[in-house]
């Protein structure tokens, strides 16, 4: 018998979830200021105008998954300042979210954060929203060695430090293209459709077909989650 959608979420013991535009919506604007800053960086850097430093920037997001990856890479950047300048931005813009926080707490097994971004911007963010005490760890770009997702070597050392089991282990991220590597480790996958410009996938990209679960909100999926838990354990 074919399982229902949600009895793919029955083993989990580890939640691993995204930070950026996951946890918060992307409508906040959040990642935005963080996004428009990296372009100043550009800008001021190479000496080029706004213009030319947003495609500067894309390009660099599009062939290494990061901006920063990019610009380590080609031009032996310092990641850490570079850190520091794209993350000063106003955390007033993300809303406090209790029914967030209700619902991780009712969430059973362990909750990880994985991101791109930096501890400090982690924490800043789920301090606002009022969800740190449900997160065992924040696993950052330093902890990963500044090699971002989607490479496939930053989730092994995640899987590695925090002792995870990928067959126990769902990941929720709001860029398709993050959700590949783990699918192959073995991760339950769930697609946060993006609201974010870059976060839109191609129109039917294959990876699309290799995703468990698609959600139009966290909330909802949470929801829905819970709902499925309570039945099944209400059928025991």
């Amino acid at each position: 018998m074919r399982k229902r959608p949600f009895e793919i979420l029955d083993s989990i013991e580890t939640w691993v979830f995204d930070l950026d535009n996951t946890l918060y919506p992307a409508s906040s604007g959040l990642f935005n200021q963080v996004s428009q800053r990296m372009t100043g960086y550009i800008s001021e850097y190479f000496n080029i105008g706004r213009d030319a430093a947003v495609e500067r920037q894309r390009d660099l997001f599009t062939r290494y998954g990061t901006t920063l990856r990019g610009l380590v890479t080609e031009h032996a950047v310092d990641p850490e300042p570079f850190l520091d300048h794209v993350h000063r931005v106003n955390f007033d813009v993300v809303s406090p979210n209790p029914e967030l926080a209700r619902r991780l707490g009712q969430l059973p097994g362990r909750k990880l954060i994985f991101t791109n971004s930096s501890r400090l911007h982690a924490q800043r963010v789920i301090e606002r929203l009022g969800i740190t005490q449900h997160f065992e760890e924040v696993f950052d770009i330093s902890d990963a060695d500044y090699i971002p997702k989607p490479d496939s070597a930053c989730y092994a050392i995640l899987l590695h430090r925090h002792r995870v089991a990928a067959a126990n282990a769902c990941m929720i991220d709001d860029l398709a293209s993050n959700l590949a590597p783990a699918k192959a480790l073995g991760m339950t996958t769930v697609w946060l459709k993006g609201e974010g410009e870059w976060a839109r996938p191609e129109p039917d990209p294959p990876i699309l077909h290799r995703i468990d679960l698609v959600a139009e909100t966290l909330d909802r999926w949470l929801d829905d989650v819970l709902g499925h838990l309570k039945d099944k354990k209400l059928s025991q």
